[in-house]
């Protein structure tokens, strides 16, 4: 399940202050390497004056007053906090649907923090100002990077990507055989990752959530959920809805939603417990394809899964035999007639090493098989 391996210095993250804490307790003496995020180091300046700082990369840090220009003189690289942005673009974490969504239960989902980025994200992109590219840039490589230190922390026997429609409604069949996948895929061990909308998406990781618990669970969230059946007109009613079924069943199980403020009118669900967020949804696509290590199930879906499918494709047209993925396409029928990819990728893996790992099958139960072999 690890992610795809890349050339990277050798390096250390410091993503909060128990972590430094921890490497000064254990003897360091310098912080040549060290890459310090949004820590708050006021009421560390002895040990900052103490270390050799030659090296060390500060992004978003607090210090005490003086300290910026001593580690600056001492051949530390700071990057200051960004002004007037509403998040953090040096986070060292994934969010969660509770920090997005904060405040949810007591007013409406535009005072979240979810519906204000996005509203930034509208004002900043017809700007075109530099501060607010740099700040997206920098946090969508934050994600990336706190993403792979999720995903090497994760047990399981894969990530498998999950692709289908985001307007699949709460209470349609679609929905249902969605959240058995997502169920039926954690049960076998693997992670779930999805593109964390709605939909399709939102059921993945619902039934992968609620794979601690038995299937009455997953049968009364169903019936919950499916009193708001969309996240149109309202999403306040349709994220409290979620909350409830979370507050019922709050052990449930990890999985991945991938989402993007690019379509931040399509709001993030609630079910995926890591759920990281990008400004860029190139960056989002791509990060989501190649991170699914285990294979990618598509179920129906429209223009977007057709993408995602094509784009995987061409993932695996050009891979090595090794690194191809398994494809699996749920519905022969819906894939052959209503919109007919089926016949363009069986000719297209024609001849190559991708032809053994592309299928297409009828149910939830025959994609589970096909990626536990």
């Amino acid at each position: 399940m690890n992610a795809p391996r890349v050339p990277r210095t050798r390096t250390v993250d410091v993503d909060d202050l128990e972590r430094f804490d921890a490497l000064v307790a254990a003897g360091a003496t310098s912080m040549h390497g060290w890459h310090l995020q949004s820590v708050d180091l006021r009421g560390r300046s002895t040990e900052l004056v103490r270390l050799h700082a030659s090296g060390a990369i500060f992004m978003g840090c607090t210090f005490a007053p003086g300290m910026e220009g001593r580690l600056r003189s001492r051949g530390a690289l700071l990057f200051p906090q960004l002004p007037d942005i509403p998040f953090n673009a040096y986070r060292g974490h994934l969010y969660t649907g509770a920090e997005l969504y904060a405040g949810i239960a007591a007013g409406e989902y535009e005072s979240t923090p979810d519906a204000r980025i996005y509203q930034w994200s509208l004002q900043a992109g017809a700007g075109r100002m530099l501060h607010s590219t740099l700040a997206t840039a920098m946090h969508d490589h934050a994600i990336s990077d706190a993403l792979d230190e999720t995903l090497a922390a994760l047990a399981g026997a894969g990530v498998v990507g999950v692709m289908g429609g985001h307007q699949s409604a709460r209470g349609s069949t679609g929905y249902a055989q969605a959240a058995g996948l997502g169920r039926a895929l954690a049960a076998a061990g693997f992670v779930v990752a999805t593109g964390g909308g709605p939909g399709a998406m939102e059921a993945a990781n619902l039934g992968a959530y609620l794979s601690t618990y038995d299937d009455d669970a997953l049968a009364g969230a169903l019936r919950t959920l499916g009193a708001v059946p969309g996240f149109r007109p309202s999403i306040t009613g349709w994220a409290r809805s979620a909350a409830a079924v979370l507050a019922q069943f709050p052990a449930g199980a990890d999985s991945l939603g991938i989402p993007t403020w690019f379509y931040g009118h399509e709001p993030p669900n609630l079910f995926a417990t890591r759920i990281a967020k990008y400004f860029a949804n190139a960056i989002r696509e791509a990060v989501l394809l190649a991170r699914s290590t285990g294979g990618i199930v598509f179920l129906p879906g429209a223009a977007g899964t057709v993408q995602e499918i094509f784009q995987d494709a061409c993932e695996n047209y050009y891979a090595a035999a090794e690194a191809v993925a398994p494809m699996v396409l749920v519905g022969s029928a819906y894939w052959q007639d209503v919109l007919p990819v089926r016949p363009l990728l069986a000719s297209l893996a024609g001849g190559r090493a991708m032809a053994a790992h592309v299928h297409v099958v009828d149910t939830v139960a025959e994609a589970v098989a096909v990626l536990a072999r």
